[in-house]
């Protein structure tokens, strides 16, 4: 695989896209950057990182439209996530909506995804990846951890990012002969708060309590509220709380 190792950057997204835009570069080419200065999550929120302690890194995927929807991208990158880490840690892993990474109910990763078309039939996607790895100071962020402060043990982030990498290849490769279900199974599976009362804010700042039923194929979050009604909600719409 072709990686791109840089000291700093503003966005490893912004840069791979750039790069991509301006030369032919091959497929899963990845930008892995030891300090992103502008790193942006869901919503633009602002993704801080310690510098030389965690994997801040993109990655190039390239596919036709209809071998793959693209909230399933969504899934399939989550998974990855999970699984590659699970190869180093026996952690409890969660993945919070859409695609959040919980490790014992701290947030220890975060995904954007950034979708183009080229021409009438090809996506280029651009996948942004955050990792908590080694960072140990996160005093004002109560809800964010690393893998070091929750395993106790500093982690070899070049073997992780292989690992995470590879799954991802991997999977991207299978969903095309497997079918997606397979996928979205797995994602129900661990996905955070499934079937238990949760609470979530909407674009008024009011909150309230409602059970996780689903998240549909085009990445909308199906919750039961308190009356028995049954909302279906997009990402922008909603947050949940932790």
């Amino acid at each position: 695989m072709n990686i791109i190792k840089l000291n700093a950057i503003d966005s490893t997204n912004a840069f791979l896209k750039n790069l991509a835009n301006t030369k032919p570069i091959e497929n899963f080419t990845i930008v892995v950057a030891e300090q992103q200065t502008n790193g942006k999550g869901q919503r633009g929120a602002e993704w801080l990182s310690e510098s030389g302690k965690n994997l801040t890194f993109s990655v190039l995927c390239c596919f036709k439209w209809n071998e793959i929807s693209l909230f399933t991208v969504n899934v399939i990158v989550a998974l990855s996530i999970v699984k590659g880490l699970k190869k180093f840690t026996d952690l409890n892993f969660k993945i919070k909506w859409p695609n959040d990474i919980l490790a014992e109910n701290k947030k220890i990763a975060g995904v954007l995804i950034e979708n183009s078309f080229k021409g009438q039939h090809e996506i280029q996607t651009i996948i942004g990846i955050g990792i908590n790895v080694n960072q140990g100071n996160f005093d004002l962020l109560p809800q964010a951890s690393s893998l070091f402060l929750l395993a106790n043990k500093d982690f070899d982030k070049d073997a992780l990012l292989a690992e995470i990498v590879n799954e991802l290849k991997s999977n991207l490769e299978a969903v095309k002969l497997q079918g997606e279900d397979c996928f979205w199974n797995e994602y129900h599976e661990i996905l955070y708060k499934k079937d238990k009362v949760s609470t979530f804010e909407d674009l008024q700042n009011k909150r309230f309590v409602g059970k996780i039923l689903e998240v549909t194929r085009d990445g909308k979050l199906r919750v039961v509220l308190d009356n028995e009604i049954v909302a279906v909600y997009d990402l922008k719409e909603i947050k949940m709380l932790y």
